[in-house]
């Protein structure tokens, strides 16, 4: 069995290892895409794959993002909203925490959000709260905080609602967010059945009667049989991610994501993410770990993480 620093690292590289094999097949039909054990880093020759010109084995916004929660996080000790704010605007101004320098997607929501936050507007205040704008851009990126995060349950889920609301401020985005983190918890603490532990644990925390207890039960839908169909809307994401767990290996799991179409890229780093957790580093395959590009930007960020982890249980 993986221990518990082999999963926080399989976490990690899972969803960077995730966005990075979907990346090539973004936006396609899921007819249109290769059979499963000939979706790779490398496309067959004969698919026309997207983002012509990126190497294969490169992230995407979704890692990137996802970094810069992380590094802001480790630096600050503590979700700063400001600072994260800055983070991303230095991501897309940048290049930051991009595999070599270069920004090659970006949400509309999230652009149009670091707009607002480069005019001034407060951080937990940019992103859109209206109901028509619930792409995946904030579900994509919350995976390191809850590998980071050593507070109660109620202090996660109300930290990953600040962060959403960073791009994606509708209530029902952060409830997602909340969701997939107790559910990357459980994965960590290796519950017998985590989804259904997280959905117990967020329903203590989202009394009944709420709004945000209405999202979950009746928007988000927990106790459905899962379900995918790699769409970008937010919930679809989260279905989607956990209908792909039963897949098998991560490898499995990975290519199912993939094979949904579409929203390739996060899809497969949402999955990615909570089958490395549960799986630990090493499952994911050698040729992928070694392929993904970018090693001297998250190493030194997953060390420290680690290293902070260690503190804890010492």
């Amino acid at each position: 069995m993986p221990t518990r620093a082999e999963r926080i690292a399989g976490g990690l590289i899972g969803l960077l290892v995730g966005d990075a094999l979907g990346v090539p097949y973004e936006f396609s039909n899921p007819a249109a895409l290769p059979s499963p054990e000939m979706i790779e880093f490398t496309p067959p020759s004969d698919f026309a794959r997207a983002h012509q010109g990126t190497p294969p084995g490169t992230w995407s916004d979704d890692g990137a993002q996802a970094l810069c929660l992380l590094d802001s996080l480790l630096t600050r000790g503590h979700f700063d909203a400001e600072d994260f704010g800055r983070r991303l605007m230095r991501w897309y101004g940048e290049g930051y925490l991009a595999v070599d320098g270069r920004v090659f997607d970006i949400g509309i929501q999230t652009g149009r959000a670091l707009a607002r936050l480069h005019a001034g507007v407060p951080a937990l205040e940019a992103g859109a709260t209206e109901e028509r704008v619930l792409g995946n851009g904030s579900l994509m990126r919350v995976l390191p905080l809850a590998l980071w995060h050593q507070g109660s349950d109620a202090e996660l889920v109300a930290d990953a609602g600040a962060q959403s609301q960073v791009t994606h401020g509708h209530l029902r985005a952060q409830v997602c967010c909340a969701l997939y983190c107790l559910w990357a918890r459980r994965t960590l603490e290796e519950a017998p059945d985590p989804w259904t532990a997280a959905v117990v644990s967020l329903r203590a925390i989202f009394f009944a009667g709420t709004q945000e207890r209405e999202e979950l039960e009746w928007s988000i839908r927990p106790d459905d049989s899962p379900a995918g169909d790699g769409s970008g809307y937010v919930v679809a994401t989260l279905r989607s991610a956990r209908w792909a767990q039963d897949a098998g290996s991560y490898e499995q799991v990975v290519r199912a994501a993939v094979g949904l179409g579409r929203d390739t890229d996060t899809t497969a780093c949402v999955a990615g993410g909570i089958a490395g957790l549960r799986d630990g580093a090493t499952a994911i395959p050698a040729r992928w770990r070694e392929a993904l590009r970018g090693s001297e930007l998250f190493q030194p960020l997953l060390n420290a993480l680690l290293k902070r982890a260690a503190a804890e249980q010492a």
